[in-house]
């Protein structure tokens, strides 16, 4: 049976903030069913509790505020190899 509640004495932490505009985050959300959902990108705006992150790819990933439950600056990425 696969658990997604964090592990015991493991806690979830939001340490990015609107400040954070233009650096390269990591943040995970909770789906609707109660899952959780990382996204690894630029974050590109944080406005009236939305956020949008531009994945490596150049997806972009937009979701409410309120349902961001971690998230930290990460290093830039290494260049993809060719």
């Amino acid at each position: 049976m696969h658990d997604d509640r964090p592990a015991e004495g493991f806690r979830l932490t939001v340490a990015v903030t609107p400040d954070d505009v233009g650096k390269r985050v990591s943040l995970r959300r909770r789906t609707e069913d109660g899952r959780f959902t990382d996204v690894v990108g630029m974050l590109e705006s944080w406005e009236d509790g939305r956020i949008t992150v531009r994945r490596r790819d150049d997806q972009l990933v937009e979701f409410d505020a309120d349902i961001l439950v971690a998230g930290k600056v990460v290093p830039q990425a290494w260049p993809r190899r060719r």
